[in-house]
Parts: structure tokens; C-alpha cells; sequence
């Protein structure tokens, strides 16, 4: 019978296919780690109080790729190349959503406006990492080789997710909750086609690493475009409410290591 506990146990029992799944995750995290990073060094003057909660978020997404390496690592495998058709963050950012990484690499100050960009894209991204974390946790979270980064990381993304609905609700206060609400739909709405892409693709790739036959790998991605026909009439307003969380001032202190990784 087919579960996701049972998919990602046969990925993570085979060395290619985890390899790949590890390789993936590495890359995106470290892609955000990037972004966060820029993001904080160009905030504008009226908004410096963010800037070290966006380090914060950065360090941790650089914390994460670091761990997903380390994993590979305790296995004895290289990383390996990321089929581009399989790069969440980059595909995000070639469909228009978030801050354009040409802006990011100038030295120009952002505008407000900008950060309400980026706060939303991140509200909608971290409501899927956090949600595949979760999933993973509830699985995986007593697993002699992943379960102390799985629960680490899911730890990590809720936290993540807990501060861009708290700073949104602050940017909607202070008279930018048209611009957020527009802009978190936009987001959703070509996240969701984004994220049933990459994952038809990793299924893909993952089915040739392990052997699945052609039928199974059918099934899988009728399963895909089922999840996303559900996002795109309804699913997707989960990724755009906000409500004011229980965990407060998430990213107010310093990231924790992965030392226990390394």
C-alpha cells in the first residue's frame, strides 16, 4: 500500500535516491540562507529592527544545509547535481515570486514594499516546509539516523512560519493589509503550480533511482495533481490567513547550531 511513510522509507533505504532527496533539500535551504542574508544587508533604515530577525531566518536555512549534507556524509555519499526541474526556490523566483535575485545582488536599499513582498513569500513558502516537516516528524522524528534533524528542522520552520504571520500582522497595522493580502494570494496560487511541478519531477527522478514501474509512478503523479486540483479551489487559503501565533518573537534570539551534525 502506498503512504508517504512508506515512499520516503524506500528513498531514504536506498543510497541514490537519498543522495538526490538530501542533495535537493541542501541546495534549496542553502538558496534561502542566500536570500535571507542579502535581504537583512539591504533592509531599509526605517525598518533595521527586522534586519536580525531575517539573519536569523537565513542562519537557520544555512543550518539546514548543512545538516542535510552532514547526512549525506554519515552515509558515505557525495552530493549531487539538482535536476533543474526539480529546484523549488529557483523555479519561485523564475515565476516572479519574491525579490528578484538581480535586486538582491545591487547594493540598492529595499523599499517597504519590498519587505511586504518578502514577508508574504515567506509566509507562504514556510506554511509548506512547515506542513512537509511535520510530516516527516510524525514518521521519522525516532529514527536512529534522521530523527534529531527532523525534529531540529521542523522545529526550525515552525518558528520560521510563527514570525512571518506575527511581522505580516504588524506591516497590516500599520495600513499595508491590501498589498499583503494581494500579494500572499499571488504567491499562493503560483506556489501550489510551482510545488506540483517540482514534486512530478522528484517522482520522477526518484522512480528511476528506485526501479518503480511505470504504473506506480503514474499513480503517484495522479496523486500530485489531485493534491494541487484541491489547492487550487480551496487549499490554498490555508497559505494566505493570518492569525497573531502562540509562539511570539520567534526569531528573536540566536540560531542554534548543528554541531552535532558536522
Amino acid at each position: 500500500m502506498l503512504s508517504a511513510k512508506s515512499l520516503f522509507q524506500e528513498i531514504l533505504d536506498h543510497d541514490e535516491s537519498f543522495a538526490l532527496f538530501c542533495s535537493i533539500a541542501a541546495s534549496g535551504e542553502s538558496q534561502g540562507g542566500w536570500e535571507n542574508a542579502r535581504i537583512a544587508a539591504l533592509v531599509p533604515e526605517s525598518e533595521r529592527p527586522l534586519a536580525p530577525k531575517i539573519t536569523r531566518h537565513g542562519a537557520d536555512e544555512d543550518k539546514h544545509g548543512r545538516i542535510f549534507r552532514a547526512l549525506m556524509r554519515k552515509r558515505g555519499l557525495e552530493p549531487v547535481p539538482v535536476p533543474p526541474e526539480t529546484d523549488y526556490t529557483m523555479l519561485l523566483e523564475k515565476h516572479g515570486i519574491g525579490l528578484a535575485h538581480e535586486k538582491l545582488k545591487g547594493q540598492e536599499p529595499l523599499t517597504v514594499q519590498d519587505i511586504v513582498v518578502y514577508l508574504s513569500h515567506s509566509r507562504v513558502t514556510e506554511q509548506r516546509a512547515s506542513e512537509q516537516m511535520e510530516l516527516l516528524r510524525r514518521h521519522f522524528a525516532d529514527h536512529p539516523d534522521i530523527g534529531r534533524a527532523v525534529k531540529m528542522i521542523s522545529h526550525d520552520e515552525d518558528n520560521h512560519l510563527a514570525y512571518c504571520h506575527e511581522e505580516l500582522l504588524r506591516f497590516a497595522r500599520a495600513g499595508h493589509g491590501r498589498a499583503i493580502q494581494r500579494t500572499l494570494r499571488e504567491c499562493a496560487l503560483a506556489e501550489i503550480r510551482v510545488y506540483r511541478d517540482v514534486s512530478i519531477a522528484v517522482m520522477t527522478h526518484m522512480g528511476r533511482a528506485l526501479g518503480w514501474s511505470g504504473a506506480k509512478t503514474a499513480l503517484l503523479s495522479t496523486g500530485i495533481r489531485a493534491v494541487y486540483g484541491y489547492e487550487r479551489i480551496a487549499g490554498w487559503r490555508r497559505m494566505v490567513s493570518l492569525r497573531m501565533p502562540e509562539r511570539r518573537d520567534a526569531l528573536g534570539g540566536p540560531a542554534s547550531t548543528a554541531a552535532e551534525f558536522a
